[in-house]
Parts: structure tokens; C-alpha cells; sequence
């Protein structure tokens, strides 16, 4: 059987000259020479201009197909052109998509291989191969074209394929067969049916793998699954693990997927974690979905440290069953705004209330008599306060404060907002947390938290929470300063807040705000009357973004979806390296998204390479200015904002090392660098009450002391990831950030 056997392109080498080829808005012509026939493609105007054929009848749903073709360029070339192989999707009630295959740069008369691979997760009404890519006015070569099923699943015309749903991706999952199909990845792996005296047995058959011998982290062992995966179909990942070795007792250990696209680009996909020891075995479980077109794909274990044996007795992948939408709850007799703390105003002494711990409870008077400013908000006139207030005392641990139980008054599904006035008493040393929580059958849940640096004055305390699965048990408190500094708690509210509501009136708003009148003046014709005119909006003017990476694009729905409602974008983590960022960087521009530059520097030691981390001072500021240069020289002009040093408020790795002064000097250098872009701070839970350390107030105060030390600092960053979205939190906080004048985004 030669390649062309199975070839589904009709007269690949045009010995039936241009018979089922299409040229596309351009010229094409056969020059016949025999075996070495070519077809020239000129008049070219557009670079999507080129030679065509429909393939519709036959792909398959699900099925790989590499794609090999001969091409050149000739006429007004410069040094070389690139050729590129893509397919159309024609859909009857949506959209055309189309889906890069590979691209290939050819010098003037000279005939390079074109290469790539291409699957369908669903089936168009029509299909479309063809070949496109030089500048207008360059003629394309082309001697042959060859597209062939290359996934180990059977193509057929059906337009549809049975895939198993078993555990038919992984080779010999339990070991049966030895180490067939398994390989070291840096490592040794040896088989065993026992170890440690037989203290160590499999749990499924007879044997167990061991990854030995490991220098890293990364080491470990592994499966190549090449063209037994589908791209954009969710597969499921389950092992059994267990670590070994005399010094570490317990680890994480990860399952990975190391794909290389046909293009060489590699991608690392983490699929699961688990914490293990050297007791027990441990399930790892986790998903993964390929958005791109991989030519190689390997999923192996890694994590433990240097020196520990990973133990695997199976590993199974399988197709994800698929997730069934669940119905909307549905939520009846519902009473918004109404609180469900017993005894807020203390009018009845302590009823209602315990003291968490051995702390005392008692009331007394001096509270404010005004609802806190974002409650006031959510809730509108309010009565008066009582003025009481409950003071905790002789408390000997952070978490004692007051408590309520309140199981049956909370609903599921439902956001709550929290409401209260603390304050602390006069034996506290330093800056104190203060922290409405609660204990959701054991599981702490954050309610709102702030800061506290004086003792003489009340602060608001605000934030939300939403439960989704009925508990047996719900307990709010209020907890936080050091052991023996006393607590104060007054108006603390618990409301239910009418979301549907409050989209109401933000729309209404829009409508005051941001709409305006237009006037349409049309002349050129006698007579209009009866003329109906339709206005539909074709752009948004109105900045809104998301964040996308290298592997989302690759996704042609996401894709879609993603052009379809943003005009900005910011990359996951792509400008740490330039490859990705330089292709979607192209991406946005050819799409007219603007981006902004994230990040250029992280605080969060965390976060920060090793590699960094081990530098001395000297280095690290030669490092800085390295990647500064680097970043800035090589974009320049193409990020519209750039967030300089992310999360601030959370991290302090530079500041720590190099000075608080070093802060200000890399908003500095980054302009003397390109003047152009807007340069933001960036942080999170700015706006939603749930950290005290990125507060609004706190967050201001880190600005003017970068602009004290001549920061150009020019807008305000914030993450947006908040999980109950409150709205008049979030707005009470920006309220507090406005006064800054700075672009809030």
C-alpha cells in the first residue's frame, strides 16, 4: 500500500489537470510535465487567495489527518513567502471558521514539503481544504497535495466515529504485560509485586510499576498516547500512586501532558494533583482537553522530590462522560433585604448569641447608630441603631468571638451579604485582622475581613457568601484579633440580595448614563416617509476584556466565542516567554483586540522562577534591567497598558531584597523604556471585602507611596475574581478608589 491509497484528496497531482480543484477569486493554470505537473496560482490580490477542494463527504468526526503537500512561490518574492494550509467550515446556521493546519516558508523556485494535522470534533455542512498564504501578487506552486487518515481509529465516510469510553487509551494500564508500552522519563522504572516485606502490595492485579533513580522533580514515569487522544473531547484521568523512599513520608505527585504540535510548539497541560505518603495509596484524578492539532502526546507522573520512587499500580484515561446541564434551582418566596441575625440591635441582652470558646459575652453602649455605608446601599432608610454593642472578652485564642447558629435561615443557592461595626480593644500591639466567618460542617467560609490599626475608632466590616449544597449544620462568628484583646461587634446583618434586581438597575442606569440621542439626517431622496430604519450594533466601544492563552486559540469555538464579545485581552502566562506571546500578540492584532501586558515583574515569592530567586542582589538587579530592556524593546508600542510588579499587596520579593525604593524604579525604567503604554498596579479581593491586606484603603496608600517616590504610575488593576459578586460592594469600593483619578480596569 503506497501513502496515496488512502488519500482523500481527488486528482492530488493533477494528472487530470485542475478536474476537482477550485481557484479562489484568483487564476489558476497546469504547467504538464509528467509526473512533475504543476499547477501555478496567479492574479493573486488577497493573501487568502489560492487553490481549493471540497472534502465534506469525506472526513470523519473525531478522525486525524496529516496533511503532506509540495508547494513554491514564484514572481515578486522577496527572500521567501510563506504557504499555509487551512481548512474552511461552513456551518448552514452559523458562522464560517476556519482551522490553521501548518504553514511552510519557501524561497523562489525552489519546492518545499508543506505538513500539518487536522480533526473534527463536530461536522460542518461543508469542508473545505485549501492552500493560501503569499503576498498578493506572488504566484503560488503546487505539485501535489496529500491528505491521509493518520489516528490509530478506523476513518471512515459516516461522519461519525465510535470511540471507547474504557480504558482503551492506556497500554497495558495494570502492568500484565511487564513494562510494555512504558518508558522512564529521566529515570528507571522497575516492576514489583511486593516491597518492604510484602508491607507493600498492589491494590488492582499483581504488580506495581516503580519510577527510580529520579534527579527531578519532572522525573518520572510515562505512556506516549499519540493519535489515541482527540482534540476538543475531555478525557479522564484516574491513578493509583504511592511514594517511596527513606526520607520524604509524604509528597505531591502530578499527572502531566507534554504535547508538541506539528509546528514543534510544546505545551505542558497539568491534569491533577494529589498529596501522598509512603503509607498508603493515594487516587490522583483529574480532566484534560487538546484544543490544538498535536503530533506528539505523553502523559507521565512527576512531583515528588529528588531522590523519592513514585509508585504506580494503574493508570487509566478515558472519555469524559458528558456533563448534564442541571436544571436552575428553583428559589420561591424568597425575602430579600431581610436579616437573619437574631437579635442584631441587642435589645434582648445577649439572647441568641453564645460565646464561641471561653470568651465573655457581654452588651454595652457607644456603637454607631448608622447602618455601615455598603449595607446602607444594598438596603436603603434604615432605622436608627441601637447604639449596643456586644463586648468579647477574656479571650485566649484568635478564633473566640460571638456566634449564632443559623442552619435553617440559610438558603441554598441564594447570595448573602455581611454587614457589621468592629473594633478592638486598648491592649492590642500592631495592625489586627477582624473576620466574619463561618463554619459550614466544618468547613471554614470567608464572610468579610478588615484591618484594624487603632483602638478608638469602629470600621466597617463587609462581604458575601453563597451556599450550594444543604448543610447540617451553619455557625457565623465573628473572630480575629490577637489572644487577650477585646472584640467589639455591633449591627451584625446577614441579608439576602436580589441579584436580578440589581441588573435591573444597572440597565436602567446605562440608560441614563451611558446611552445618548442620535440624529440620522439623510438627504439624497425626495421622500422617506414609511422608510423603516434599522440600527444594529456592529462593535462596543466600551472596553471589555478576558484573559486567553496560547492553547484557548487553538480552540476554534473559544475562539470564536472570545472574538465575538471582547475587544481586550490579557495573556495567562505567556510573556514569561515570547514564542506564545509573539503568535497571540499576532492573533489580537490581526483581530483588532487590544492587549494589555501582563506581568512584567511578579511580587509573590511563590510565584517567582527559582532560578531568580537564587540570585544575589547584584545579579537580580542586573536581572531586572534585563528583563525590562528585553520585554519593553521587544513590544514596544504594542501593549496599550503593561502591569509592571503584580500583586503587591500580596508579596513583597523584590522590596524585600532590593529596597522598597526598587518598586518605584521599575515604573520608571519601564517608561523611559516606551512612553506609550499606561502602567497599572495590579491585585485582587480589592472589591469584595474578603482580604484585608488589598483593601481599598490599603491599596490607596500603596499607590501614593509609589507616586511620592515618582512612580508614573497610570491606572489601577483589579483582578475581578470574586466569587459573590456583591454590587454595592464592589461600587463602595471604587467609590474609595476614584479619589485617586487614576483609570480603574
Amino acid at each position: 500500500m503506497t501513502p496515496y491509497d488512502n488519500n482523500i484528496i481527488l486528482n492530488h497531482n493533477f494528472t487530470e489537470g485542475l478536474n476537482s480543484w477550485h481557484h479562489n477569486c484568483c487564476e489558476a493554470f497546469l504547467v504538464p510535465a509528467g509526473v512533475e505537473s504543476y499547477v501555478v496560482v496567479t492574479n493573486r490580490k488577497e493573501c487568502w487567495q489560492g487553490l481549493e477542494q471540497d472534502i465534506t463527504n469525506r472526513v470523519s468526526i473525531g478522525s486525524t489527518y496529516r496533511v503532506s503537500a509540495y508547494v513554491g512561490v514564484s514572481g515578486a518574492v522577496g527572500v521567501s513567502s510563506d504557504v499555509q494550509a487551512t481548512l474552511r467550515l461552513e456551518y448552514r446556521d452559523s458562522s464560517t471558521t476556519y482551522v490553521f493546519i501548518g504553514r511552510k516558508s519557501v524561497s523562489k523556485d525552489c519546492c518545499e514539503k508543506l505538513e500539518g494535522t487536522f480533526s473534527l470534533s463536530s461536522k460542518p455542512d461543508r469542508v473545505v481544504f485549501y492552500l493560501e498564504g503569499p503576498l498578493p501578487g506572488v504566484d503560488l506552486l503546487i505539485k501535489s497535495v496529500v491528505v491521509t487518515c493518520s489516528s490509530s481509529i478506523t476513518c471512515g465516510n459516516s461522519g461519525s466515529q465510535s470511540i471507547s469510553s474504557g480504558e482503551g487509551i492506556i497500554l497495558n494500564s495494570i502492568f500484565e504485560d511487564g513494562m510494555n508500552n512504558w518508558s522512564g522519563g529521566g529515570c528507571k522504572i522497575l516492576l514489583h509485586d511486593s516491597m518492604e516485606d510484602g508491607k507493600v502490595r498492589p491494590v488492582f492485579g499483581n504488580v506495581f510499576a516503580r519510577a527510580t533513580e529520579r534527579t527531578h522533580t519532572w522525573n518520572g514515569i510515562q505512556q506516549e498516547i499519540t493519535g489515541r487522544v482527540l482534540r476538543k473531547l475531555a478525557y479522564e484521568v484516574l491513578a493509583t500512586v504511592r511514594l517511596y523512599a527513606s526520607n520524604v513520608t509524604s509528597s505531591a505527585v502530578r499527572a502531566t501532558l507534554w504535547v508538541q504540535m506539528a509546528d514543534l510548539r510544546e505545551e505542558y497541560i497539568g491534569i491533577a494533583t494529589v498529596q501522598t505518603t509512603d503509607k498508603e495509596w493515594s487516587q490522583l484524578q483529574g480532566k484534560f482537553l487538546l484544543n490544538g492539532f498535536p503530533s506528539k502526546v505523553i502523559i507521565y507522573l512527576e512531583g515528588p522530590p529528588p531522590g523519592t520512587d513514585i509508585l504506580l499500580n494503574t493508570l487509566t484515561v478515558k472519555r469524559a462522560a458528558k456533563v448534564l446541564q442541571s436544571p436552575p434551582p428553583v428559589i420561591e418566596n424568597v425575602d430579600f433585604g431581610i436579616n437573619i441575625i437574631t437579635n442584631t440591635n441587642l435589645n434582648n441582652d445577649t439572647n441568641g448569641w453564645f460565646p464561641l470558646g471561653n470568651c465573655t459575652l457581654t452588651v454595652a453602649i457607644g456603637s454607631p447608630l448608622i447602618i455601615p455605608p455598603a449595607a446602607r446601599d444594598s438596603l436603603g432608610a434604615h432605622p436608627q441603631l441601637s447604639g449596643r454593642y456586644l463586648l468579647v472578652g477574656n479571650r485566649t485564642e484568635t478564633w473566640m468571638g460571638p456566634a449564632q447558629i443559623i442552619t435553617h435561615k440559610v438558603k441554598v443557592y441564594l447570595t448573602y451579604q455581611v454587614s457589621a461595626w468592629v473594633r478592638i480593644g486598648k491592649a492590642a500591639s500592631g495592625a489586627q485582622n477582624v473576620n466574619v466567618a463561618l463554619d459550614v460542617d466544618g468547613q471554614w467560609v470567608n464572610g468579610g475581613q478588615v484591618e484594624i490599626n487603632d483602638d478608638n475608632k469602629w470600621h466597617e466590616i463587609c462581604g458575601s457568601f453563597r451556599i450550594e449544597k444543604e448543610a447540617a449544620k451553619v455557625k457565623v462568628y465573628v473572630q480575629g484579633p490577637a489572644p487577650g484583646v477585646d472584640l467589639m461587634v455591633a449591627a451584625l446583618q446577614i441579608f439576602r440580595v436580589d441579584r436580578r434586581a440589581r441588573f435591573d438597575h444597572l440597565r436602567r442606569e446605562t440608560d441614563k448614563i451611558r446611552k445618548r440621542d442620535v440624529i440620522l439626517r439623510i438627504s439624497g431622496s425626495e421622500s422617506f416617509h414609511g422608510t423603516a430604519v434599522n440600527v444594529r450594533q456592529v462593535q462596543n466601544s466600551f472596553p471589555f476584556g478576558s484573559c486567553i492563552s496560547r492553547a484557548n486559540i487553538d480552540n476554534e469555538e473559544y475562539r470564536d466565542f472570545f472574538l465575538r464579545n471582547f475587544n481586550w485581552a490579557v495573556f495567562g502566562n505567556e510573556l514569561k516567554w515570547y514564542k506564545d506571546a509573539d503568535e497571540l500578540l499576532d492573533f489580537c492584532m490581526r483581530n483588532n483586540v487590544h492587549v494589555r501586558g501582563h506581568c512584567i515583574f511578579r511580587e509573590v515569592e511563590d510565584v517567582v522562577q527559582p532560578l531568580v530567586c537564587d540570585l544575589d542582589k547584584n545579579d537580580l538587579s542586573i536581572a531586572i534591567k534585563a528583563r525590562l530592556t528585553s520585554l519593553l524593546t521587544r513590544y514596544k508600542g504594542k501593549f496599550k497598558h503593561y502591569d509592571v510588579n503584580n500583586e503587591m499587596m500580596h508579596g513583597s520579593f523584590y522590596q524585600d531584597r532590593l529596597g522598597k525604593e526598587t518598586l518605584a524604579s521599575m515604573f520608571k525604567a519601564a517608561n523611559e523604556i516606551d512612553p506609550s503604554a499606561l502602567l497599572f498596579v495590579n491585585d485582587y479581593h480589592v472589591e469584595d471585602g474578603r482580604d484585608a491586606r488589598s483593601c481599598p484603603e490599603k491599596y490607596i496608600d500603596h499607590i501614593l507611596q509609589l507616586q511620592e517616590h515618582e512612580a508614573p504610575v497610570g491606572g489601577i488593576g483589579i483582578q475581578g475574581h470574586i466569587d459573590c459578586p456583591i454590587g454595592t460592594i464592589v461600587r463602595h469600593a471604587l467609590n474609595k478608589l476614584r479619589i485617586l483619578r487614576l483609570p480603574i480596569c
